[in-house]
């Protein structure tokens, strides 16, 4: 599986957040922790996105091992921003590795990740590909489960939905189609942040005024807490809420619901 994360805060160096933690999401890449559902290293390419300002956000993105690209780290060390999302990706096996497939995904101020699988790819999801348009199958950045997820999240966003919807009926759906599958999706306009956990880790960590999540924690910080599996998290630089994922269209509404703040003035 890949490993993911995302980060809203004060601006940093894209550094900080690959390269120099302990266990950073480069070190992830050749030396992960939780390999679930197949896959030892993250190694079939990599991709970091940042917002340089309040306008669309920029990317790098390419098909080798993060590891073995002399540009990210010259670029990661003079690159600051305060909204980024990056990933490693470890390809299921027969899905394309090629520079479109590595995660983050984007249009217009929104950023997308997938860490995970849809089980039974593709036939398990052809009646949910037959409701987007044409156009956006035929433009897929790559033909991978995770290209085609992002295009039913952004089907979701271009109708208007939240992006917490668009995130949330998006899992339940593929849930529903594919059982099995590992959905941990991630979704953001640079200000808010909206991720599924749902058949992988997540994990959460705040600090004053920033907030940081991630497939495996970068460091030893007391401060990281695991997101309970088939929960959304929806955060921002200064708030993180937990809930539910929402049942299956159909299915008796969830009574239980969990919904954690932290920190003060919010």
């Amino acid at each position: 599986m890949c490993r993911h994360l995302a980060y809203l805060g004060p601006p940093v160096t894209l550094a900080e957040l690959l390269f120099d933690p302990p266990h950073s999401l480069v070190r992830q890449s050749w030396a992960p922790r939780d390999m679930r559902g197949g896959g030892t290293i993250n190694a079939d390419g990599f991709g970091v996105g940042w917002y340089p300002g309040e306008g669309e956000p920029v990317r790098y993105r390419r098909a080798q091992p993060i590891w073995s690209d002399p540009t990210i780290a010259q670029l990661a060390a003079v690159t600051r921003s305060a909204a980024v999302v990056a990933a490693v990706r470890s390809a299921t096996v027969g899905m394309a590795v090629l520079d479109g497939a590595a995660a983050p995904f984007a249009e217009g101020r929104w950023l997308f990740s997938h860490n995970g699988v849809i089980r039974g790819w593709p036939d398990a999801v052809v009646p949910l590909a037959a409701g987007l348009p044409v156009r956006d199958l035929l433009t897929l950045d790559a033909t991978t489960d995770s290209a085609l997820l992002w295009a039913l999240v952004r089907h979701r966003l271009r109708a208007g939905a939240d992006p917490v919807e668009a995130v949330g009926r998006t899992v339940t759906d593929v849930a529903a189609a594919a059982p099995g599958s590992r959905l941990n999706l991630l979704l953001t306009d640079g200000h808010r942040v909206v991720a599924s956990v749902a058949g992988h880790a997540l994990s959460v960590r705040e600090t004053s005024g920033s907030v940081l999540l991630a497939s495996e924690p970068h460091d030893d910080d007391p401060g990281w807490r695991s997101v309970p599996e088939g929960h959304l998290v929806v955060a921002t630089a200064g708030e993180v809420r937990i809930r539910p994922l929402p049942a299956p269209v159909g299915a008796p509404s969830r009574h239980a619901t969990v919904d954690r703040t932290k920190g003060a003035n919010r």
